[in-house]
């Protein structure tokens, strides 16, 4: 398929593909003659490693959140829970 009927499949402008071509990115593909082509089997196994990138992404924040300890982005309170824990390890 050329880029334009990839980028209808995946609904994205047939300039990303262009870009993620120039920058190494995307799905392989093919120069004929001047002509871009991804091959259908390509196109699949791109497809496949992106779904099992979310998937490994999904399962490490449903591992993060059932874990006893909660990260924060905010440094007065990760300050103050840090106080907390060596107060209480000094009062053992």
């Amino acid at each position: 398929m050329n880029q334009k009927e990839l980028a209808r499949r995946w609904g994205i402008s047939h300039r990303t593909l262009e870009r993620w071509r120039y920058t190494g990115q995307g799905p392989v593909f093919l120069k004929l003659g001047g002509r871009v082509l991804y091959r259908l089997a390509d196109v699949e196994t791109f497809e496949q490693s992106q779904l099992q990138l979310a998937l490994t992404i999904r399962n490490a924040i449903a591992r993060a959140e059932r874990s006893s300890r909660r990260l924060t982005a905010d440094p007065a309170r990760a300050a103050n829970q840090t106080a907390a824990v060596r107060g209480a390890h000094r009062a053992c």
